[in-house]
Order: C-alpha cells, then sequence, then structure tokens
C-alpha cells in the first residue's frame, strides 16, 4: 500500500484546476462568470445566511419586529 503524503504536494497557479461557481439567479442556475457586470457586484456583496447567527440576533420584546405587534 502506498501512503501519500499530501503535505508535500505542491502546486503552481498553473498546474491548479480553477473552480467555477454556480449560483441560482432569476430562477434558475447560472455560473458566475456569466453573469454581467452589475449582478456580479451584487452577488459578491451577498451575505451568507446561518441559522445560528439568526437565532442568536433575535429580540422579541423589540417593538419594531413585526411579529411582535401580533
Amino acid at each position: 500500500m502506498t501512503v501519500i503524503n499530501f503535505n508535500d504536494i505542491a502546486l503552481t497557479d498553473a498546474e491548479r484546476q480553477p473552480c467555477e461557481i454556480w449560483t441560482r439567479v432569476m430562477g434558475y442556475h447560472r455560473p458566475v462568470s456569466e453573469f454581467n457586470k452589475g449582478k456580479k457586484s451584487e452577488y459578491y456583496s451577498r451575505k451568507c445566511f446561518t441559522e445560528e447567527k439568526a437565532v442568536s440576533h433575535l429580540d422579541y420584546n423589540t417593538a419594531d419586529c413585526a411579529c411582535a405587534a401580533e
């Protein structure tokens, strides 16, 4: 059995495979590389949603919250 030590493998940027990023926009999936300038800007300014962050920032006693008025 051959053991490969991945720490010994070094690639130059020319040897690396570029990663193509796809995302859903306007109801279908497209590669980000094909977006126009404005849509790319919008994509890169997006913030990733995580449930933990959303739940930790909830304040149910806030009058500004739409659900507090119910």
